[in-house]
């Protein structure tokens, strides 16, 4: 199988889809992958580390889409639907409930597309993970810089210091983002509050989590009593390949305090607030209600090296799996791709998907038997 690796085009998105290491994991499985030039540039990899593993540097983007699957980063923008088309098998982030436009040309093209953020392991969405540790981690780094009054925060610091108490971190979700987030602002020294309707992750929480941290039983009235005293909230809830729950409402914001931080990792699915709207690394941040919101929708991009590594090292075995069997038969024979399955032979099968837009749905097992 041909494989495609092109460049990622989302504003200072530098992140690539592949190591030069998993790459020769592919060539090594005996397929041809070809890298656009300069893609992992950005990650700190370069073209001829990538022909050393065994790839062909090709000049365009169309050169790389013009592959049997392409493995990407980020879900395509508008100027990448002209390299959508039949036949092609395209193994992303896709976050399509939150993106009417994608799904349509997906279905239209009929492209069989695969969501990293979709595919299931038991409870567990292993290729999502990695971003999700990476974006729960820099959600307390980020809101601990933005909380300075420089910034356009309140001015607090967010672990204090000797006989100053520690700053208030809220964060809504004890998932894999949420929990990463905690041990982060819990290690700054913040006193951290992670909201959350799962009683047994509660009890794993507690013990697990710094002696600074605890859990509260996620409803409106414990959010409404709470929020008057945040420094800083952070939006980690997940509903998978669905839209994120909008928990925060404009009217819950005139509770807060003029300068609080917002930092909504959700923003990728939607938001989990009704002020959310993606912003990017270049323009990150805006205020609502005298709230500084920070959403941008590809966060771990900042840190493309380690992004990059953690996330070949989540998606490769499956990208080899999929080069080697062919489309079909790895959806019959690994069994968590079946999930991840968003778009086949021009039908949206990924039913959350489908509600979200109104569009027609047909299951993976209805297409592949």
């Amino acid at each position: 199988m041909k494989v495609g690796i092109p460049s990622e085009v989302k504003v200072k998105e530098n992140r690539v889809s592949c190591t030069p290491g998993g790459v020769r994991m592919l060539v090594q499985a005996g397929h041809e992958v070809l890298v656009e030039n300069e893609a992992g540039i950005g990650a700190g990899y370069l073209n001829e580390q990538y022909e050393q593993a065994g790839a062909k540097i090709v000049p365009t983007a169309a050169d790389a889409w013009s592959a049997d699957m392409v493995i990407k980063v980020k879900e395509p923008i508008a100027k990448e639907y002209g390299f959508l088309r039949p036949g092609l098998i395209l193994f992303t982030y896709l976050h399509l409930a939150a993106d009417k436009p994608l799904s349509e040309q997906l279905a239209e093209q009929k492209v069989a597309s695969i969501a990293y953020e979709t595919v299931q392991v038991g409870r567990r969405l292993p290729l999502l993970e990695p971003m999700s540790e990476i974006a729960g981690s820099m959600s307390s780094i980020v809101g601990a810089h933005y909380l300075s009054k420089a910034q356009g925060g309140k001015g607090v610091l967010l672990g204090g210091v000797p006989g100053v108490a520690p700053g208030k971190a809220l964060i809504m979700g004890g998932g894999t983002a949420g929990i990463n987030a905690g041990r982060v602002a819990a290690g700054i020294g913040a006193e951290v509050t992670i909201l959350e309707v799962d009683l047994e992750r509660m009890r794993y929480l507690d013990i697990t989590m710094h002696s600074t941290a605890h859990t509260l039983y996620s409803n409106e009235q414990n959010l409404l009593e709470v929020l008057p005293s945040v420094d800083l909230l952070i939006g980690a809830v997940l509903l998978p390949g669905a839209k994120a729950p909008k928990l925060i409402t404009r009217k819950m914001l005139e509770v807060m305090k003029p300068g609080t931080v917002f930092v909504d990792i959700a923003i990728d699915q939607g938001g989990c607030a009704e002020t959310s709207r993606a912003t990017t690394h270049e323009d990150p941040i805006y205020f609502e209600e005298d709230i500084l919101h920070y959403c941008v929708a590809n966060m771990p991009g900042a840190y493309a090296r380690t992004s990059t590594q953690a996330l070949t090292n989540a998606t490769t075995p499956y990208s080899v799996k999929i080069a080697n069997l062919g489309l079909e038969d790895a959806l019959r024979q690994v069994h968590e791709l079946r999930p991840g399955l968003n778009s086949m032979g021009g039908h949206i099968t990924y039913k959350a998907v489908a509600e979200a837009h109104d569009m027609p749905y047909k299951s993976c097992e209805d297409i592949i038997g």
